[in-house]
């Protein structure tokens, strides 16, 4: 039995995550759990998991949910931690040996950081722990024996290709794109594109920074990052293609000219039980594709005056340093003024880049390094923000 622990239990990733537990009984045991500020879920989740600890975000939400339980006459009580210190704590439980980090942004890094120094297996959904900290937590990986197992669905869908031959056997990484829903839109087009037209994505429903990240393609460029920390190829091995349809999650090239696609459903529990199970693979009650429905895969490569995002990615991760974080907090600052109707959509492009020219780069030699980056990068986008709104 495989204990576990979970970091954003309540966010989409972790609910998934549960219920993928849940399908497998006898597999599982929930150690901890951790979450933000929604204790009703978190409650919930308690009485049908039992963990031993637990952490939410502040003191407020912990004291919720101690006399919320207390009220409900759940019985023993876990420990309730709350901050920073009680994700690090549900995260490095000595009996736990997966961690599942799927904290939204750069809050899930210090506890992630610290599963991995302790050699705790980690299934990662986190983008900004590769993103913001790629060296750092490989480099940790590797001297404490900790494995990495990627849950978002590209990143997945590579490693299980990856099975298939020996890394010195890859000419390239090919990550697909669905393109969003400004696919076919002209650039006069993205200009006045509207927060709402931008969220309505063709193919997934995902929160609202992610789904800003498809239509811009910045998504994909954090992936570069990630997939090249994950797997040790170079940035020009690593290409990405727009496939409308999203069957194919991602494809490997042999040397020999050989291609392995993973194809799937649309269905991000099959990711987490892939990770959940490694190296095993078990039976799912997902539906299988219906291949007579599949009438055509098609495939196109994005144009980088539409997606200027794609190549700001690149250029963070080709100069390395603090940059990549640096990115990954403008665009969260960009993004969100956007969803704000402060900034065009086109704009989220210049605050970035306005950023990048402006921080200073340097090597981080710790997770509080990459930090204090965070925060200036955030500084700097907020005053880019105003700058595009003046």
């Amino acid at each position: 039995m495989k204990r576990l622990a979970i970091l954003g239990s309540t966010g989409s990733i972790g609910r998934q995550c549960l219920e993928v537990v849940e399908s497998m009984p006898g597999r599982f045991d929930v150690v901890g759990l951790s979450a933000g500020e929604n204790v009703a879920l978190m409650s919930e989740q308690i009485r049908r998991h039992r963990p031993r600890c637990v952490a939410v975000a502040s003191d407020r939400a912990a004291n919720a949910l101690r006399e919320g339980l207390l009220g409900n006459g759940s019985g023993t009580l876990p420990e309730i931690l709350c901050g920073g210190e009680g994700i690090t704590a549900v995260a490095t439980l000595p009996e736990v040996d997966l961690v599942v980090s799927s904290t939204v942004g750069v809050a899930a890094l210090p506890a992630t950081y610290e599963a991995v120094l302790r050699g705790k297996k980690l299934a990662l959904a986190n983008k900004e722990v590769l993103v913001a900290a790629g060296k750092l937590v490989t480099k940790a990986a590797v001297r404490a024996g900790a494995e990495i197992l990627p849950i978002d669905s590209e990143h997945n869908a590579i490693h299980q290709c990856l099975r298939a031959g020996q890394s010195s056997e890859v000419r390239r990484l090919v990550l697909t794109a669905s393109g969003g829903p400004f696919r076919k839109a002209s650039l006069s087009q993205l200009q006045h594109a509207t927060p709402e037209q931008a969220l309505n994505h063709p193919n997934w429903r995902m929160g609202q920074r992610i789904t800003i990240d498809s239509a811009t393609l910045m998504n994909k460029g954090l992936e570069i990052i990630e997939a090249h920390w994950l797997f040790g190829f170079s940035p020009d091995q690593i290409e990405v293609v727009i496939h409308p349809q999203s069957k194919i999650h991602s494809m490997v090239e042999f040397v020999d000219g050989s291609v392995v696609a993973q194809l799937g459903p649309a269905d991000m529990r099959l990711p987490i039980q892939y990770a959940l199970t490694y190296p095993e693979r078990v039976p799912t009650a997902a539906l299988p594709i219906d291949w007579v429905k599949v009438r055509k895969l098609e495939f196109s490569r994005p144009s980088n005056r539409k997606f200027r995002c794609l190549g700001l990615a690149r250029k963070a991760l080709a100069a390395g340093g603090i940059l990549p974080a640096a990115m990954n907090a403008a665009d969260e600052v960009a993004v969100r003024a956007f969803l704000e109707r402060r900034i065009s959509f086109l704009a989220i492009a210049e605050v970035i880049e306005r950023v990048l020219a402006r921080i200073p780069n340097s090597e981080p030699g710790s997770v509080d390094d990459v930090l204090v980056a965070d925060r200036e990068a955030r500084r700097l986008a907020s005053e880019e923000v105003a700058r595009c709104q003046a």
